[in-house]
Order: C-alpha cells, then sequence, then structure tokens
C-alpha cells in the first residue's frame, strides 16, 4: 500500500485562530479553509486544523491535541526567536539555547496548547555525533 500523503491534523477550539497564527509565525498559505476545517501549506510541507467538535471526529476523542510539539526548522533562530518574541510579542516556553544534541532551539505556545519548537541544527557534541545515522 503506498501512502501519497502524510501530515498531521490538529484539532483545535478554534480553527480560524489557530490558522492565523501558523499563518502568522511560520508563513503557511491556505489551501483549503471552511469554518471546520482549514489546510495550509509551506513549501512541501502541510498542516490541518479541524474543529474538534464536528461530526467526523468522534465524541470520545474530542479533545486538544495538548502533548504535541511541532518542530520546525530554521535557517536562522535567532532571527526568527527576535521575530516571535519581539514582534509577535509571544512568550517562550523554553528559551534561546544550544542543545549538545545538535540544535539551537525554543519553544513557545501555540494555540490549543501545542508547542512550537522552532530549531536551527548545529554540529553535535561528540558524544551525539556518533548517535547520528549517515546514509550510505
Amino acid at each position: 500500500m503506498p501512502v501519497t500523503s502524510f501530515y498531521p491534523v490538529l484539532m483545535s477550539r478554534d480553527v480560524a485562530r489557530a490558522a492565523a497564527f501558523y499563518r502568522d509565525a511560520l508563513g503557511f498559505e491556505l489551501s483549503f479553509e471552511s469554518d471546520w476545517y482549514v489546510s495550509m501549506r509551506l513549501g512541501a510541507h502541510e498542516l490541518a486544523i479541524l474543529d474538534r467538535d464536528h461530526d467526523t471526529v468522534p465524541e470520545s476523542h474530542r479533545a486538544d491535541p495538548r502533548g504535541v510539539i511541532l518542530n520546525a526548522e530554521v535557517d536562522d533562530a535567532d532571527e526568527t526567536y527576535a521575530r516571535l518574541t519581539e514582534k509577535m510579542g509571544l512568550r517562550p516556553i523554553l528559551e534561546l539555547r544550544d542543545e549538545p544534541f545538535g540544535q539551537r532551539h525554543f519553544i513557545v505556545a501555540a494555540p490549543d496548547d501545542v508547542l512550537l519548537d522552532v530549531i536551527q541544527p548545529i554540529p553535535p557534541s561528540p558524544e551525539f555525533a556518533e548517535a547520528y545515522m549517515t546514509a550510505d
């Protein structure tokens, strides 16, 4: 069975607000919009937002997507940090920092209890460099 597409769909209490966040924060563009479902694209990447109370969602699973972290890799974490925190006024949940496993990153809160982890890949420390798989 070939998979032709695979993308996250986040349930939301406010579809328009959530979609506006990802548009403003990351530059996603709308590819489909209704009052209960929005599909957005950023290059080859897709993200959808679905009203958590819509009939297509089983009642037993209508909830916020709490516990979800979306990773967005960028070329310049410092510039993105300044834009999101200073210009957009988002409060960092995790301040900008370098990690020995090869990331310069920070985390901000997105709508519906989702976390947005903005990552710039950097060289890992020697002990973590050994853990990375290399293409043959």
